[in-house]
């Protein structure tokens, strides 16, 4: 709804400072002043695309925003001031996160500011899996789950037979000795709803451009 929102304002106001610029046209060609003339085009042709950038950005924001990793929960993975691009319409629909999955989600966690966090962390457990952790190791359904990217190669706490509910999804960071994630009841497991995106590209620094 809002992307088609924005198209139709973007249309609209294109169509109503082109035709001021035609008023202005009109008068200058009136007034025979040429000057006026090409000044009144060169203007119009930039209103023009600065109108169509703007709308354009619009568009793009509506299914990708760009993130700065702030925590070290997903070291080695992502680490803090990386920019990271996240789309935003990834889980849309009928769409559903696999494991795997770097999601960027709102928690009941308060910032500075007494605002809900955002959180970045890694999908572990799906709806309707069993997740336990116990000897530093993840088993999902009874099977070890390996993990080649976790910053200590292990996992800590403990977890015993979990099951993750309808909706919802079992998420941690990478980094599990100082994240702060599902195995802890201050964030718990997470609703779809609170899912804003998932992280797809990380864009800096240059020289670590990734795809996740």
């Amino acid at each position: 709804m809002k992307l088609g929102r924005s198209i139709l304002n973007g249309h609209e106001l294109c169509r109503r400072i082109a035709d001021r610029i035609s008023c202005l046209l009109a008068d200058s060609r009136s007034a025979g002043n040429r000057k006026g003339l090409l000044m009144s085009e060169f203007a119009k042709s930039l209103i023009k695309d600065i109108i169509v950038a703007a709308v354009l950005a619009a568009v793009i924001l509506t299914f990708i925003r760009p993130t700065i990793v702030k925590q070290t929960s997903m070291q080695d993975t992502l680490n803090p001031n990386d920019y990271v691009i996240m789309a935003r319409r990834a889980y849309a629909g009928d769409k559903e996160p696999k494991r795997g999955d770097i999601i960027i989600f709102k928690s009941e966690l308060k910032d500075e500011r007494g605002k809900d966090k955002l959180l970045i962390k890694r999908v572990i457990g799906l709806p309707g899996d069993e997740v336990t952790i116990r000897d530093g190791s993840v088993y999902i359904n009874g099977k070890e789950y390996r993990e080649d990217y976790l910053k200590d190669g292990y996992t800590t706490g403990s977890v015993n037979k979990l099951k993750v509910p309808e909706g919802e999804y079992f998420a941690m960071g990478d980094n599990r000795v100082v994240s702060v994630d599902s195995r802890y009841s201050e964030v718990g497991c997470i609703k779809k709803s609170a899912i804003k995106g998932k992280a797809i590209l990380r864009l800096f620094p240059f020289n670590k451009i990734k795809r996740l």
